[in-house]
Order: structure tokens, then C-alpha cells, then sequence
């Protein structure tokens, strides 16, 4: 294959995702000086939506599918994805080509008053996009009036300076990358809530075979994060879930050559929690991931994900 000295990357055109397509195209260029490196935006369905609830308008490829379809028609040469935007089934003729090291993967609280999650007062309001967020802190904080809030993350601090909202969650990975991350109340623990899987990461996709892309993308592939969030993706693809399934994981490497994995699934009322966690090699991540699915689908995870399915297919129908 003839070497291209001009490499194009794809990435959404929100502040926090151009701020992730200009870090990898800024490692690349370190060592590659002979190449020019530009970047394309490119509008997705979730950005163009942006007054319906997530779940209301389906989960697979909001964030990623036309930048996959520019990728496979070779008007651009890579995407900077979010992790936790890619589906667990990627289109024939694209893979993955790096993951690269993650920031804190865990979720964070900005409130009024910097009150934490426990001290919010009775029946606060909080704003969350996220079925997985709303599940879990319903699951410790029943009380709570949970509101749907989209947008980027300066529309959101702005509904909660000019709203009537006591706070909202958001990915303390983000909030870091903007260079927000004092405005984080408190970080959420994981015994409370779970990531989304990939949260924290960012995934580059490339098409299949291409050689030059891939040998370039080794400057930031974190084989640790690599290992930890493919474990997290078999999981969601045995648990047939996407971006708006109520299902949080977490993997990290335990030192020298061992995985741990926790994960959760919640009902939306946040009444039932099936969590459960595995701990093996390295190299049997994959089967790790199954292993952990399948336990939280024979403990009672299969009806839950079954009932949120049918609601949310309902929802999108109406």
C-alpha cells in the first residue's frame, strides 16, 4: 500500500471531542513530521437531536455512525470516538486500532451549595441523560426527582447555574479534559455507581488492514486500558447492550497479570441491583467478560434488560 502523507481524522464537533481528536493528532505528529495531519467534523444523529431523551430516539451509532460511514467511504482516514459511544458491533470493514490510556472512568457530581450525593437535600432535582446514572443513584437516593439533561457539558453547568436543577452527573474523564475538573463536587465512588463501559477511554477506529494507520496509532495505545475495556465490551456485547441500557463495568489491571471486573444491572426505578464481579488472566479477558454476563443475566439481569427493551421500544414507537 503507497503511504499517504496526509492523514485525515474524523471526530464529533463538540468542544470535549475536538479537544480529544487535537491530543491524538498532536501525538501523532511528534513522530511523523513528514505527514500533515487535518481534522474533519462530522455532525452525528445525537448531535443533530438534541430536545429528545436519549432513550427515546435508540442507542446504536448516535455518536459514531456517520464518521464510520465517512471512514468506510475514505474521506477520512481515523476517528476519535468516546469509548463509551462505540456500539460493541463494529461495521464490517472497520476495527479498532487503539485504545488509549484512561482518565478516571468514574462519574461526578456538580451541585448547588457543593453538596455531595449523600447530603443533597429530600427530593432534590438532578439532571442525567443516562439510564445507567439514573438507575444507580435512584438505587441510593430514591428520592431523588431525576431530570433528563442533554447537551454539551457548558449547556449543562448552564441548566444548573440557570435552572431549577440541585445538580447533575457527568464523566469526571470529560470535566478533566476540559480542564473542568475542580468543578466536580464529589467523585463518585464505584461501591455507588458503576461506569459506562469505556468510560474515560478513547477508542480509535480505522478500517480493516490498513497498515500504515495502524503502525502510526502505536504512540497511544495503552495495552493496560486495551485489555480492560475490551473485557468491559464483551460484557455489554453478551448483555446485548448499548449507551442507554442501564449496565455499568468496570476493569482494571491487577498487577503483574490479573483482571478485575465489576459490573451492574439495574432496573430503571433503581428497586433491583444484580451486581457481581469476576477476577482472572489477562489473556482470558474475553472469556472474563462472558463469565460476568452470564452471571448477571442467570441472577435475574436477562428480565430486567428484557422489560427496559420493551418500555424503550414502546417509548420510541409513541
Amino acid at each position: 500500500m503507497e503511504k499517504r502523507d496526509k492523514i485525515v481524522i474524523g471526530s464529533r464537533g463538540s468542544k470535549l471531542a475536538l479537544i480529544q481528536a487535537n491530543w491524538v493528532k498532536s501525538q501523532l505528529e511528534k513522530d511523523n513530521k513528514e505527514i500533515e495531519f487535518t481534522i474533519e467534523i462530522i455532525k452525528t444523529t445525537g448531535d443533530k437531536i438534541t430536545d429528545v431523551p436519549l432513550s427515546k430516539i435508540g442507542s446504536i451509532g448516535l455518536f459514531t455512525k456517520e464518521l464510520e460511514d465517512a471512514l468506510l467511504d475514505k474521506k477520512i482516514d481515523l476517528v476519535v470516538h468516546s469509548a463509551k459511544d462505540m456500539a460493541t458491533e463494529i461495521p464490517d470493514g472497520l476495527e479498532i486500532g487503539a485504545i488509549t490510556k484512561r482518565e478516571d472512568p468514574r462519574d461526578a457530581l456538580i451541585s448547588k451549595g457543593n453538596k455531595s450525593l449523600k447530603d443533597l437535600p429530600q427530593n432534590a432535582k438532578l439532571g442525567t441523560s443516562s439510564l445507567r446514572r439514573k438507575a444507580q443513584v435512584l438505587a441510593y437516593r430514591p428520592d431523588l426527582e431525576i431530570l433528563d439533561l442533554r447537551g454539551n457539558l457548558d449547556t449543562r453547568l448552564q441548566k444548573l447555574e440557570t435552572g431549577d436543577l440541585d445538580a447533575i452527573l457527568v464523566a469526571m474523564a470529560g470535566l478533566t479534559r476540559l480542564g473542568c475538573a475542580d468543578k466536580a463536587t464529589e467523585v463518585i465512588p464505584y461501591d455507588i455507581m458503576l461506569p459506562a463501559v469505556g468510560q474515560g477511554a478513547l477508542c480509535i477506529e480505522i478500517r480493516e488492514n490498513d497498515e500504515q494507520i495502524k503502525d502510526l496509532l502505536k504512540v497511544v495505545l495503552h495495552y493496560d486500558t486495551r485489555f480492560a475495556v475490551m473485557a468491559e465490551r464483551v460484557l455489554l456485547h453478551r448483555l446485548q447492550g448499548g449507551c442507554q441500557i442501564p449496565v455499568g463495568a468496570h476493569a482494571e489491571i491487577i498487577f503483574p497479570v490479573n483482571i478485575k471486573m465489576e459490573a451492574v444491572v439495574c432496573s430503571l426505578d433503581g428497586k433491583t441491583v444484580i451486581r457481581d464481579s469476576v477476577v482472572g488472566k489477562v489473556d482470558d479477558y474475553s472469556v472474563m467478560g462472558l463469565d460476568l454476563a452470564n452471571k448477571l443475566l442467570g441472577r435475574g439481569g436477562r428480565q430486567i434488560l428484557e422489560d427496559i427493551r420493551a418500555n424503550l421500544a414502546e417509548e420510541q414507537v409513541n
